[in-house]
């Protein structure tokens, strides 16, 4: 039972899908942004943001951890010593994935993931307008609030009084001639 797993398993065992993220890793630092599998893509980026968290503390210490979990020395070397300044000011979500279709012979979902340049801001957000209602309580001091008059109209019920009379005595011979069928 996979109850309470969050990572995707990627249908291979621990060792086979460490070192599937080392490699994809290595490929996005190196490169910037790689084409693969939508599943992969979303495996692949908590990995590469946690390696990317440890090149901005800097120390010695969390490069030989980024070293244990990316395995390749050089790809490190470029991420803490050139590609870690884009990073300073953001606090999170250093990659991006887009989805590009499907591969053709399997129709597996494939994905494109990259680094998100420093300069880069996002999508522009789209500013919440004020409530509406403010601009209702906010009445001008000169107009007074006209009280509303309901008026009630008395004939119609009078009038669906006599048709609901009509439809009762209706179902009734109604009935009565389904019986006299029936017999």
């Amino acid at each position: 039972m996979r109850h309470r797993k969050h990572s995707n398993q990627l249908g291979v065992k621990k060792e086979h899908r460490e070192a599937l993220l080392a490699n994809l890793s290595t490929a996005l630092i190196t490169h910037g942004r790689i084409k693969t599998t939508l599943k992969k893509a979303k495996a692949l980026r908590p990995f590469v943001e946690k390696v990317i968290t440890l090149a901005k503390k800097g120390d010695v210490h969390n490069r030989r951890l980024a070293i244990a979990r990316v395995r390749d020395t050089d790809a490190v070397h470029v991420l803490f010593d050139e590609k870690v300044e884009q990073f300073r000011e953001r606090t999170g979500g250093y990659t991006r994935i887009y989805k590009v279709g499907t591969r053709r012979g399997d129709a597996a979902e494939m994905a494109l993931i990259e680094l998100i340049d420093a300069d880069d801001e996002g999508y522009a957000k789209k500013s919440k307008p004020k409530s509406k209602a403010k601009k209702t309580e906010a009445a001008p001091e000169g107009v007074e609030e006209v009280p509303v008059v309901e008026e009630v109209a008395e004939e119609p019920v009078a009038e669906a009084e006599e048709v609901t009379e009509e439809v009762v005595e209706a179902e009734a011979t109604a009935e009565g001639t389904e019986e006299k069928k029936g017999k």
